[in-house]
């Protein structure tokens, strides 16, 4: 406990020091995403229209098979969609080729994906330091400062297996962070965490955002939602609801 809390307060007395403009913004009209084809078609993304300021913590709620997660595909350019327009960070994705989309990836866009997805061979300074020499972006002497920033700087030179599911996840948006996106994108970020943990997870989610950069988070946890400027629900592959928060919560007032 008092780790995640000593990760909170480390991120939050950096981000005290950064006053940068807001980032991030997404537009959406009429965006559809469907897998497969004939009787077996699969309508993932149903006509969605969506828009997010720049700046904003967005939190995406739905049950499994509602279209979270592909919309969070097709925002990031990880997957393009098949009809419809697409703005993200004031980039134009509609009609884009992969090349195209691969780099708008790299100069716009962080992930946070449930399970880490770390490089297990790599430390956490290395996992960090091989995101910027993949993507051509960041200054690998910050890692450190990374690292710090998330509470973890007696732990950069201990591989994945060394560092429990909170701490390995910590990497996980350090590294995402590396290379300075606009928008942070984050797949059900608390899910494999206990409470505790998740808590401190949250808290450097809404802290990065307080620093100006979009961040959007698609959960199953409803309790979430209390931290967002925004919470979409979707249901079917369409956004069902939207709503704003006239006072998000701290995370630390947050309990599931």
């Amino acid at each position: 406990m008092a780790d995640t809390e000593a990760a909170a307060k480390t991120a939050a007395a950096a981000g005290a020091q950064t006053h940068a403009p807001p980032r991030g913004g997404v537009r959406l009209r009429g965006v559809t995403k469907t897998y497969g084809s004939g009787e077996t078609a699969l309508r993932a993304l149903d006509g969605v229209d969506l828009d997010i300021e720049p700046g904003e913590l967005v939190v995406v709620l739905g049950p499994s098979g509602s279209g979270k997660t592909t919309l969070l595909n097709v925002i990031g350019g990880i997957e393009p969609a098949d009809t419809g327009e697409i703005s993200v960070a004031g980039t134009e994705l509609t009609g884009r080729p992969p090349k195209d989309l691969v780099a708008f990836r790299r100069e716009r866009v962080g992930f946070v994906f449930q399970f880490f997805n770390l490089v297990p061979t790599l430390t956490a300074r290395e996992n960090i330091e091989a995101m910027m020499e993949l993507t051509g972006r960041g200054d690998r002497s910050g890692a450190p400062g990374l690292l710090g920033a998330v509470g973890l700087s007696d732990r950069m030179d201990h591989f994945p297996a060394q560092l429990s599911g909170g701490q390995q996840q910590r990497v996980s948006l350090a590294r995402a962070l590396a290379t300075d996106p606009d928008l942070l994108l984050a797949d059900e970020p608390t899910g494999a965490l206990d409470v505790a943990t998740g808590t401190s997870v949250l808290a450097l989610l809404q802290e990065t955002n307080r620093q100006g950069r979009g961040v959007l988070m698609v959960t199953h946890n409803a309790s979430v939602a209390a931290l967002a400027h925004l919470v979409v629900t979707m249901r079917d592959g369409r956004v069902e609801t939207v709503r704003r928060n006239a006072a998000p919560a701290d995370a630390d007032t947050v309990s599931w």
